[in-house]
């Protein structure tokens, strides 16, 4: 059986991973992104590029989007020459992204509209598990399409979860990042009100990491405000994007999160204080000069 021709959007660190993989496992790449270098890359490895999402999709079986926000997500289908523009009937839009939940069901319903499936599909682990296909996926939509899709999302990863109706993916990865961002938050203030106190922080470490508080995002934390290493490749910016995400999805359901406004918070104020690139631990250094 032909393998599917895929136009991909979205050629960051794990887009472009992503298509990377795909390409040296034997599929067709169609791919588009502002950035030209990364583009060229793809090409360069015989990809073919489109100017625009319509032309992309006219040409495409799968369309792949792993863009930064609901936003951009949104202006890239609906566009005039965006991609529903060109979609042909039996299509299907993945998008890996972290979306709004409430987004990702309009975009399915206009879609469905058209005869194309859609499929949320965001992603845990990093851009170097995605050049191996080894990423979690969080997929939820129509299982028919997701079977029709699963062969394609076994190629980009170790481990695929089917979630059920379409947007439960992305509410899941809102879930998983509001754990995650807050608890860097946390140990990386841990960390920093010892630094203030006077305490010695690989002490602290070593007594947190003997106890139930122990975690990978502990030892992230630990890398850059013990040992000044910053390897937890998830930016602030992104992280109080994610947050902003989670607290509009908990009000949409009519509930509310002290939790979370306080971690976003915080991350708000380190992306105003220009720390916005810098990955998460790195909140550390707003912490340890906050004034009361």
């Amino acid at each position: 059986m032909s393998k599917p021709t895929i136009g991909f959007i979205g050629l960051g660190l794990m887009g472009g991973n992503m298509v990377e993989n795909l390409q040296n496992k034997g599929y067709d790449l169609i791919v588009m992104d502002l950035n030209q270098e990364a583009v060229a890359a793809c090409t360069e490895r015989g990809a073919k590029a489109a100017e625009t999402g319509k032309a992309l999709a006219e040409a495409a079986d799968i369309i792949m989007l792993c863009l930064t926000t609901s936003t951009i997500v949104e202006k890239v289908l609906y566009a005039e020459d965006g991609v529903i523009a060109g979609l042909k009937e039996g299509a299907v839009v993945i998008d890996f992204g972290t979306s709004i939940p409430a987004s990702t069901r309009k975009i399915g319903q206009d879609l469905a509209a058209k005869g194309v499936g859609m499929i949320d599909a965001p992603l845990g682990r990093t851009p170097a598990h995605a050049k191996d296909g080894k990423l979690n996926i969080m997929a939820s939509g129509d299982k028919a399409t997701f079977e029709r899709v699963k062969p394609v999302l076994d190629e980009q990863g170790e481990n695929v979860f089917y979630l059920g109706a379409l947007g439960a993916g992305h509410t899941t990865k809102l879930i998983n990042n509001f754990m995650g961002m807050t608890t860097v938050c946390a140990m990386s203030q841990a960390f920093a009100v010892a630094e203030k106190a006077g305490v010695d922080r690989q002490q602290l470490f070593e007594i947190m990491s003997t106890g139930p508080s122990s975690s990978p995002f502990m030892q992230f934390c630990k890398n850059y405000a013990v040992d000044g290493v910053s390897d937890l490749g998830f930016s602030i910016a992104n992280a109080n994007k994610d947050l902003g995400y989670f607290l509009q999805m908990v009000s949409d359901l009519g509930t509310e999160s002290k939790i979370a406004q306080g971690s976003s918070a915080n991350l708000q104020a380190a992306f105003d204080a220009g720390m916005g690139e810098g990955n998460v631990p790195e909140i550390f250094d707003y912490f340890v000069k906050l004034n009361k």
